[in-house]
């Protein structure tokens, strides 16, 4: 038995989860679905999966702390989960799945399973991960640190590709647990997001590293042994919700349109992000997802969640805080991004994209600045921005990302 357990804090993970679960349908498997809940447990109900609750319920509030206090966001003497939550959870999800008979749990960001998964004696399979894995750390791939400023450049991205599987940020609370239970701790941060068999979600050719490569890699001190790693390609949302009737004519519209879908923050820099592009000569349209937002200007429209991928297509540009599915699925349609990365995954989705000559990334802190609207004006008139893009367009048409993901899970 399979089981996916996404973090229905995150959009993003709740619709990668439901990508994979539709490739395994497509295989003749059924997978059990669980979750802790959260702001997005919806999507799921939405996609007419049966899902089982595991553990406390996660409300908004939580689920919106939990996106603070997540690693490489919050402080990193804390777990994000308190001792509490983590025994809660790790518990009810290894009574769970030692009681459905699962084998492998995949998980999207449930970082729990880590030790559930332990406790149960299963398989863990994950996704979150993206392109931060080590042989990108080994080959110095990984941005410098943003901060501190004053440290050279130089010893900030030294930092940035040692630390992971050295440091063992935000993993006191787990491994206070583990001991408790008499299970394997976590050796360092980044094997707090690996898994067993981790999914690397990207293309060899963005990524800048050869399938062989990643593959071929193997865990030395700072990753438990087990870990191995799988290209799968792509991982985006395909959302099961119809394009809204006023999105649809505002898309039909003559000039270029910005599509402005900053999921993961706070709703100061989604206005800021507005405020900056209302300077520019086009029109806005808006995910504001569970924000409050208003803005009675004709040329911006502000929706809650969207369907993403039948909007890409039809933008101009792309503004995102740099997730993986935000970028990837702005590049499957051909189309530039600018990237406000809120954390170090997405600071490196976001730089592989500029590295690749599709994109720009800028600090959350300029949103609203004049640095922001010449950027944004910049990608929406250098037509060399869009070429890189449909380059990237063309590699991603050629693999079935989910289908890999479902391939490898499914080979036990």
């Amino acid at each position: 038995m399979i089981c996916l357990l996404p973090h229905c804090a995150y959009l993003s993970q709740t619709t990668r989860m439901i990508e994979i679960y539709r490739a395994l349908r497509e295989r003749g498997v059924t997978p059990r679905v669980a979750t802790y809940g959260g702001t997005y447990e919806s999507v799921l109900a939405a996609e007419g999966i049966d899902y089982d609750l595991i553990g406390p319920r996660m409300d908004d509030e939580r689920c919106a702390r939990f996106l603070r206090e997540q690693p490489s966001s919050g402080a990193v003497d804390q777990s994000a989960y308190s001792d509490e939550e983590l025994r809660a959870y790790v518990t009810a999800e290894a009574e769970y799945f030692t009681g459905q008979g699962v084998e492998t749990v995949v998980t999207g960001f449930a970082l729990t399973a880590t030790l559930s998964s332990r406790l149960a004696g299963i398989r863990l399979v994950t996704e979150h991960s993206a392109s931060w894995i080590p042989p990108m750390f080994e080959h110095g791939l990984l941005p410098p640190l943003r901060s501190p400023r004053l440290v050279p450049q130089p010893v900030r991205k030294w930092a940035a590709n040692a630390l992971p599987g050295r440091a063992r940020f935000y993993t006191g609370g787990f491994n206070r647990l583990a001991e408790q239970l008499g299970i394997p701790g976590l050796p360092s941060v980044a094997a707090l997001i690996l898994g067993d068999l981790t999914l690397v979600t990207e293309a060899p050719g963005v990524l800048g590293l050869t399938r062989e490569t990643v593959e071929a890699w193997r865990p030395g001190r700072g990753y438990r042994p087990e870990t191995r790693l799988r290209v799968t390609g792509p991982l985006f949302a395909h959302l099961p919700i119809p394009l809204p009737d006023d999105v649809e004519r505002f898309l039909q519209q003559d000039g270029p349109v910005i599509y402005v879908a900053i999921t993961s923050s706070g709703p100061d820099i989604v206005k800021n992000t507005i405020k900056a592009m209302k300077t520019l000569d086009a029109r806005i349209l808006v995910a504001g997802t569970v924000h409050d937002i208003e803005d009675d200007d004709e040329r911006v429209l502000i929706k809650s969640v969207l369907p993403s991928h039948l909007i890409m297509p039809r933008v101009d540009l792309a503004v995102t805080a740099g997730g993986q599915g935000s970028v990837q699925t702005a590049m499957a349609s051909g189309v530039p991004l600018l990237g406000l990365p809120l954390q170090m995954e997405q600071d490196l989705n976001v730089t592989l994209i500029e590295r690749r000559g599709a994109g720009r990334r800028l600090s959350p802190r300029q949103a609203g600045g004049a640095r922001m609207a010449a950027l944004a004006g910049e990608l929406l008139s250098d037509g060399r921005y869009r070429q890189a893009a449909e380059e990237i367009r063309k590699m991603y048409a050629e693999i079935d990302g989910p289908g890999a993901a479902a391939e490898l899970i499914l080979q036990g």
